[in-house]
């Protein structure tokens, strides 16, 4: 298989990155096949699943994310994401706060409860209140990252997270 494409990422906000890049070109395998080819790179095996309802959003961090080379999962609601949680096993969530079905507090506390190995959870958020960064705290957020934020900073996130 080719390598896949590296471009540079820009540091720009997450909505305003193009939404032009898919997959396609990478894999038609099932998804529980697909993380265990063989990519150069310590990045091909990492699964990430994004849950958000804002279509800009994911297609920015989906395309940000595939071109480091991680495997990307979408959820768009919290009822969806946890049930690709639970049924996928993601080495990552990037779970919004705010969403339709469940919110991202809910997914996060069921998450916490019901899973022997912590998942790691990055929430993104256009909320600015500090009592809502506190709860996720509480329950066991790895990070906590206000929209709009740089792509950039997504990635550190999920590069130190997944390291």
């Amino acid at each position: 298989m080719p390598p896949a494409k590296k471009p540079r990422s820009k540091s720009s906000k997450a909505v305003a990155a193009p939404a032009t890049e898919t997959a396609d070109h990478e894999q038609s395998e099932p998804v529980a096949q697909a993380a265990s080819g063989s990519k150069a790179g310590t990045r091909a095996s990492k699964r990430i699943l994004l849950v958000d309802d804002d279509q800009e959003i994911i297609e920015s961090m989906k395309t940000v994310l595939e071109s480091r080379g991680y495997e990307i999962l979408v959820a768009r609601d919290g009822n969806q994401g946890l049930v690709m949680a639970e049924g996928e096993s993601p080495d990552l969530v990037v779970l919004d706060m705010m969403m339709p079905k469940r919110s991202g507090f809910l997914v996060l506390e069921k998450l916490r409860r019901s899973r022997p190995d912590p998942l790691r959870v990055i929430m993104i958020t256009a909320n600015e209140g500090s009592r809502h960064r506190a709860y996720a705290e509480m329950l066991g957020v790895d990070d906590y990252i206000r929209k709009p934020f740089a792509m950039d900073r997504l990635l550190e996130s999920v590069d130190r997270l997944l390291s």
